[in-house]
């Protein structure tokens, strides 16, 4: 039978030297672990993620008339049943131990996410192959899935973006916090920032909705809504590419107080379980990213065991919300946190 421990247990045997599966996942056992898990240099960035969440309590409310909160959200014209999708996660062979190839991984995680009611965003990679995998996983379902390109030159990634058009993607994007990835330097495919008319040119390139991954400061995510991107992702990339960078629920708030309402608004940082994401959809946030769960589900048990991930942090956040006195995820606001 699949649960936690199992997954857990199972995930630490197959990731075994390259994620320990701790049972707070707080990136100080795995710090400076690039390629690998761990944040970059000190691994502050990554630590920062876990205590800007844990700064925060919950209200509890029980005096209303919520029984069943409803979870569902509208990304991008569909309805999922959790506001809980995975994150863009690659780097099988040289983040996590090589147990899983980076398409098998992308298939957990993709058909995974779907048969929890939920989506799961694919990457991009210093090899061919690692994207090629996310786009394959994202055609096989249907293109239930949202492929985000790393920073490299406007044809590279038009070329990427027409392979996402052909899986059928609900969406398409970039992850410009990876401008700085060691591990695409170290292979010889090195990525740089790009400026703002750089991604006005990416998101008229294509019709889907675009999604610019990586927004940290409320500068940026204006220029984003007036580039024309139709979702951000505030992340530092868990932490993994610039060290002392602030956690996402630090600035969080800021950039929700700039843009929300215009733009769908993901966070991308330190969730591990339902309550993370009911602090972070507290903050304002659309939707949340998780990582390092999704991973574990994928080594630990498959695409069963991203299900099983999902499923249980997806009942903890319907608990919350329940215990707050939230009928839908829409009414979850700062009221909720301490």
């Amino acid at each position: 039978m699949i649960n936690e421990k199992v997954i857990r247990d199972n995930a630490r045997k197959r990731m075994k030297g390259f994620c320990r599966v701790c049972p707070r996942c707080d990136g100080k056992a795995c710090a400076g672990e690039v390629p690998g898990m761990g944040g970059l240099l000190t691994g502050s960035a990554f630590i920062n993620n876990i205590e800007a969440l844990a700064m925060y309590n919950i209200n509890m409310r029980t005096i209303h008339q919520v029984d069943c909160p409803d979870l569902s959200v509208k990304l991008f014209n569909k309805v999922f049943s959790t506001p809980i999708f995975v994150a863009p996660l690659t780097g099988a062979s040289y983040n996590m131990g090589g147990s899983l190839s980076e398409l098998e991984m992308a298939h957990c995680l993709v058909k995974g996410a779907e048969a929890a009611a939920s989506l799961s965003f694919t990457g991009d990679g210093a090899e061919n192959e690692i994207y090629e995998a996310g786009i394959n996983a994202v055609s096989a379902a249907g293109g239930l899935g949202i492929p985000i390109i790393k920073p490299r030159t406007q044809d590279e990634i038009e070329l990427r973006i027409r392979a996402a058009e052909e899986a059928g993607a609900l969406a398409v994007g970039i992850d410009i916090d990876g401008a700085g990835l060691v591990t695409m330097a170290m292979k010889g495919n090195p990525v740089s920032p790009k400026n703002f008319y750089q991604l006005r040119q990416l998101v008229k390139m294509t019709s889907l909705p675009f999604v610019i991954k990586g927004i940290m400061t409320a500068q940026e995510a204006e220029m984003a809504v007036e580039a024309g991107a139709a979702g951000i992702v505030v992340s530092n990339h868990g932490g993994r590419v610039l060290d002392c960078t602030p956690g996402v629920a630090d600035v969080l708030p800021e950039v929700v107080e700039r843009v929300k309402g215009e733009i769908f608004i993901f966070a991308d940082g330190g969730v591990r379980n339902g309550i993370d994401a009911l602090k972070m959809l507290a903050l304002g946030a659309n939707a949340v990213l998780v990582g390092r769960p999704a991973l574990w589900g994928a080594f630990g048990g498959g695409r069963e065991g991203v299900k099983a991930v999902l499923e249980k942090m997806t009942a903890e956040l319907k608990h919350g919300m329940l215990m707050t006195g939230c009928a839908n995820v829409l009414a979850v606001d700062y009221h909720v946190i301490y």
